[in-house]
């Protein structure tokens, strides 16, 4: 039988095969070797990481419990900086201004404890807020007797508790030591937030005299109170002084008009009904490099909306979704109101759904807006569905959601209903106001419900203060 000598392959073998392959290997090993090590590396990490978070959630919580139960004269001392700190910024940034002042007064009792301006100006700000000056100028008063430099960013917060309460006499006592105090003299910060309290109680005058004042005393408006003005103005409809702020704002080098500006001069003259002389700013506004944001649109959707230009505002949606800007739920609230004026139930509806469908929570303005165009259709099962909605969601109701329910059930004359929403009113712990039981009044009288009427008014009598 034949064999067959030789090799099995026509190929020689490769010289020197061995030395080239080893390395080749050796380089693959130490290449898994390294990711293998660095995979580890990331496991160990990623579990001390999650190790460490857990462990300062746990300390941060049980810092929290001491702090609120402070057990133990000892103890209460010698808590962590960061832990008590951290526990006052949270209590300052959601306004809880009791809470805020007890931590604060714990932060005191620390061994570690230093006199801090910074921390005593967030706290005054925050009473500000909360509508308590009086707190706030203790506060102040604590901070000069604690040795902390006063300079003009703690007397600009106490101004502006004073202002933000509506004590303006004491604001401008303020401001008049400002000016009589070296290093503390007001900046335009402390102007621009006076004149926006007082634009806010329609106290023109005094606004006249602080803008006076700046100019006596050096200080140049910024764009932020040149918005300030242009948007109470617009909003007061003093279009003449309104139109004069933006002009002088226009003429000044250092300040430029931007969105808040463009913003402010639309909704002014869109509430009023003006939409050619808002079209003609947009315009003059865009020619000067200023570009619309999604509040823009809002304005312009609302303005065209109330006065029933539907066409414009379907333009104005179709740049939208040309441009790709996403809706909000103030643009939803336009579009869905502006729909139930113009009785497209339909269209209504179907934004309604759609804006649920984009995750976008409806609130008491979606609502109302449902309930009025309902009660112009006569849909009184419509509004059923509505408080059925209310009943299963999460949307806190107020008293002006109950006052358009009323007024629906009382257009339709459904007396029995109206009663019944005053009463899931009252249970929801919804105050009832002049409104409330004018609407009430007014839809007993269109039911010819004399006797009811007087019972009513008995009732109201009753109420003093409520009463219409």
């Amino acid at each position: 039988m034949a064999s067959l000598s030789g090799p099995t392959t026509p190929f020689p073998p490769p010289i020197n095969r061995r030395p080239e392959s080893q390395p080749a290997k050796n380089m693959e090993a130490l290449k898994l070797k390294e990711r293998e090590n660095k995979e580890r590396k990331v496991m160990v990490n990623n579990k001390i990481a999650s190790q460490k978070a857990i462990s300062i959630i746990l300390r941060r919580e049980a810092t929290k419990a001491v702090i609120e139960k402070k057990r133990g004269p000892t103890n209460s001392k010698k808590l962590l900086p960061r832990t008590v700190l951290e526990a006052l910024h949270e209590r300052i940034t959601a306004l809880r201004w009791e809470s805020a002042l007890k931590v604060f007064e714990l932060l005191q009792e620390q061994l570690w404890y230093r006199p801090n301006s910074g921390i005593y100006v967030k706290l005054i700000v925050m009473l500000g807020k909360c509508k308590q000056p009086e707190k706030a100028h203790s506060l102040f008063q604590a901070m000069v007797d604690e040795g902390c430099p006063i300079n003009v960013e703690s007397y600009t917060a106490l101004l502006s508790a004073y202002s933000r309460s509506g004590y303006l006499n004491e604001a401008f006592y303020i401001l008049e030591e400002m000016k009589n105090t070296s290093d503390c003299q007001p900046d335009v910060f402390t102007y621009s937030i006076l004149i926006k309290s007082c634009l806010q109680v329609y106290a023109f005058d005094k606004v006249q005299y602080l803008l006076s004042d700046m100019t006596s005393q050096g200080v140049k408006p910024n764009t932020i109170t040149y918005n300030t003005l242009i948007d109470s103005y617009g909003k007061a409809k003093k279009f003449t002084q309104m139109e004069s702020i933006l002009v002088e704002m226009l003429h000044q080098q250092e300040v430029e008009p931007d969105v808040w500006t463009m913003n402010s001069t639309l909704r002014a003259f869109g509430n009023s009904g003006q939409i050619e002389m808002m079209e003609k700013c947009y315009e003059k506004f865009q020619c000067a490099g200023i570009q619309p944001s999604i509040k823009t649109f809002n304005i312009l959707l609302d303005s065209y909306g109330k006065t029933g230009n539907y066409e414009k505002m379907s333009a104005v949606m179709e740049f939208m979704e040309k441009y790709h800007f996403s809706w909000s739920l103030v643009t939803y609230n336009v579009v869905i109101d502006a729909f139930g004026r113009a009785g497209d139930l339909k269209q209504m509806e179907f934004l309604f759904r759609l804006m649920q469908s984009e995750k976008i929570k409806p609130n008491c303005v979606t609502l109302c807006s449902l309930v009025r165009a309902y009660g112009q259709a006569g849909k009184a099962e419509k509004l059923t569905g509505v408080l059925r909605y209310t009943e299963n969601s999460d949307v806190t109701l107020d008293t002006v959601f109950f006052n358009c329910l009323i007024d629906a059930y009382g257009m339709m004359g459904c007396v029995a209903e109206m009663k019944n929403a005053l009463e899931i009113m009252e249970r929801k712990g919804c105050k009832p106001d002049k409104i409330t039981y004018r609407t009430m009044i007014k839809a007993y009288s269109m039911s010819n419900m004399t006797s009811q009427v007087k019972e009513f008014k008995a009732v109201l009598a009753s109420l003093g203060s409520t009463s219409p």
